[in-house]
């Protein structure tokens, strides 16, 4: 019988000379591009995080964009994981240069550099601006709400605190009301026309005791009786007074919203579309709004309400914020068209193709050949005034005022017909009694007429046609492909630096991924892999941040 022979098989054999780690690395392979990039950006603002003295802490560049960066590109957001990862997994030991950080540690760094990580992205986009994969002239913006780590039942509404806060002054007026008049004196009346504070009540209990402290002892049963209810009720006073200074700081941590989480007070409750129950269920959450171009993030901002519409101006600020200028052109559906965005964009020469909310509405026949239509209503620019289907002028009668959650100020103008009694038209013109009045924002009409003429002209289209596969897509990548579903840390600012992170990685593994796309389909002319294509990016870095972002030119 023949003699099976295997290979030599020594768990704990010991090598004299061991051979490098990165051997079993392919030479194409994402770890390396990310263990380039590092070498190349700039970490002086986090070098001077740390100190001279003291142990000496493990290098930000193995513990930043090598380690904790290749592992958002793998789906692993778990210090905990990362740790496990450093001591199996042959790219996280070579990234790591053989060291062992543990859990603490890592989850300690990213902390620490929350507010650094920002540049530490603004660089990634400047190399990807030099390599031609963005321009920044355009931006395709778009938003999403994503759940917060905080607790769905530790919620607080305004409307809840304002009601019940109410209630409590009144129990308070009641209260001083009960008590003796010969103790309390003239306080109760001066009360009554200033607004209560925990201050004040606070004081006012405390006068109340002294001034009780100072009565002559009680003597009669009737007098203690008298005496105990005094004291319980300025204890109760007490109580009511820490109640005050409980709502009051509800209201003063809601700010300008409606609802936050106790657990996690920067997050605000919101109606999310991943809704296993499908009853409208609100989380706390983010309201995630996002820049895109070539589907390479670009720009990103975290805001607590959950409408698109206040977030355009805030967001194209943060743009010009982080590179020294605004883009070019805007790209957003309709929940971002309001004569207060419009205005802003037109002000600073960014050329907008951003939808209003009636803009597929429009066109469509039954709204077209609708003769009854404020829209569809003849208007004399000249002598001010509409024409009704029946050749009745409408005239001006007045001007009405609004004010937007930011304080932007609308302004409408009232028309109003003369004679619409026995009008033949009139069932098929309005309902309401008297005559027909309509209200017509000019300013708005006029920012809507530009907006449609860019929208269907050729470069409209073009645009129209890019932005459901731009914000859209990058949000279905991130949250399917990559599973970033759910924040994982309490606060804004703690959040948006868990987001940084993961745009780092999102757009490394974007470019990774363009590039062994490229080669596979022969679209470049010579032999290419993912390491020399990022190393020509690297190459321009210099030239791009002095251009775009002088500031770093230092």
């Amino acid at each position: 019988m023949t003699k099976l022979h295997f290979r030599p098989y020594i768990s704990n054999q010991t090598l004299l000379f061991p051979s490098r780690i990165d051997e079993d690395i392919a030479e194409d392979d994402p770890v390396r591009v990310v263990n380039a990039l590092v070498d190349n950006l700039d970490l002086n603002n986090i070098k001077a995080l740390y100190k001279e003295y003291g142990r000496s802490p493990y290098h930000p560049q193995m513990m930043m964009l090598k380690v904790i960066i290749y592992a958002y590109m793998n789906n692993v957001y778990s210090c905990r994981k990362i740790e496990k990862l450093l001591l199996r997994d042959i790219h996280y030991i070579w990234l790591a240069g053989y060291e062992k950080p543990d859990f603490i540690t890592i989850n300690r760094f990213r902390n620490r550099v929350k507010h650094e990580i920002n540049q530490i992205f603004t660089q990634l986009v400047l190399l990807l601006a030099g390599k031609g994969y963005v321009s920044l002239d355009v931006e395709y913006i778009d938003g999403t709400k994503i759940e917060s780590k905080a607790n769905k039942y530790t919620f607080v509404w305004r409307k809840s605190v304002e009601k019940n806060r109410d209630k409590l002054l009144d129990k308070i007026r009641i209260l001083l009301e009960q008590i003796d008049e010969t103790i309390a004196q003239d306080k109760a009346a001066e009360n009554q026309s200033v607004a209560f504070t925990p201050a004040a009540i606070s004081d006012l209990a405390r006068e109340l005791k002294e001034a009780l402290a100072e009565q002559p002892a009680a003597r009669t049963r009737e007098e203690k009786k008298a005496r105990r209810a005094r004291e319980k009720e300025i204890k109760e006073l007490e109580k009511h007074g820490d109640k005050l200074a409980e709502y009051d700081q509800h209201l003063q941590t809601l700010g300008d919203r409606n609802s936050y989480s106790k657990s996690d007070p920067s997050a605000t409750f919101m109606r999310m579309k991943e809704d296993a129950m499908n009853n409208g269920q609100t989380k706390p959450g983010y309201n995630l709004q996002i820049g895109t171009e070539n589907q390479f993030i670009t720009d990103f901002s975290l805001f607590p309400n959950p409408t698109d519409t206040l977030t355009l101006i805030p967001f194209l600020s943060s743009f010009s914020g982080r590179y020294n200028r605004l883009p070019g052109k805007a790209v957003a559906d309709s929940g971002y068209g309001s004569e207060e965005n419009y205005r802003f964009m037109e002000e600073h020469d960014i050329e907008s193709f951003v939808k209003y909310n009636w803009f597929h509405k429009e066109q469509k026949r039954s709204f077209k050949n609708n003769p009854f239509l404020v829209d569809n209503l003849y208007y004399n620019a000249k002598d001010d005034y509409y024409v009704c289907p029946m050749g009745q002028h409408m005239t001006f009668v007045g001007k009405t005022h609004g004010r937007t959650a930011s304080g932007y100020i609308t302004e409408s103008h009232r028309y109003r017909a003369a004679r619409c009694e026995g009008c033949p038209l009139r069932t098929g013109c309005f309902k309401a009694k008297g005559n027909r009045s309509i209200e017509v924002n000019h300013r708005l009409v006029d920012y809507k007429r530009k907006a449609r003429e860019k929208l269907i002209s050729e470069e409209g289209l073009e645009h129209r046609s890019k932005r459901p596969i731009e914000p859209e897509a990058v949000f279905g990548q991130m949250k399917y492909n990559m599973a970033y579903r759910r924040f994982r840390h309490f606060g804004l600012d703690k959040v948006t630096m868990d987001f940084a992170f993961f745009a780092i990685a999102f757009n490394i593994k974007k470019m990774c991924a363009k590039a062994a796309k490229g080669i596979s389909k022969g679209f470049y002319n010579r032999k290419i892999t993912l390491k020399t294509a990022f190393y020509e990016v690297i190459s321009d870095q210099n030239r791009i941040e002095r251009k775009i972002n002088p500031k770093w030119a230092a």
